[in-house]
């Protein structure tokens, strides 16, 4: 809690306290105080209760930054495993089938020149 939570607090019931004396005794102006108490009093405390949530949010950021940087670590790696993996996969079947990917890698090759350059008459 910092100072304006506490006097805000303090303030609100203060005009509580006013506004019932004022209707105990019926007089206008204490239930009127009473009230704008009540309100400034209420006001000051949501201000203080939004700067210590700020604060708490500013002291807490290098745990959720480095919590982030963890967490991005470690996705990294999962995706380079995942690369590898794939990879090898994709080697091995070349290696396995090399005529196949030859005459693959042939077609895409004349697919792509007739794309470029289209067709000559």
């Amino acid at each position: 809690m910092n100072e304006d939570e506490i006097k805000g607090g303090a303030r609100y019931i203060g005009g509580k306290i006013e506004k019932a004396v004022g209707d105990t005794v019926n007089s206008r102006d204490w239930q009127v105080d009473g009230v704008v108490d009540q309100v400034a009093g209420g006001v000051q405390h949501g201000y203080g209760r939004a700067r210590s949530i700020v604060g708490e949010a500013i002291d807490g950021a290098p745990e959720l930054a480095e919590e982030a940087r963890d967490r991005l670590k470690a996705a990294s790696e999962q995706v380079a495993d995942v690369a590898q993996k794939q990879g090898k996969a994709a080697a091995e079947t070349v290696r396995d089938t090399p005529a196949l990917w030859a005459l693959a890698a042939a077609l895409g090759g004349y697919a792509l020149a007739w794309f470029v350059h289209g067709r000559r008459a």
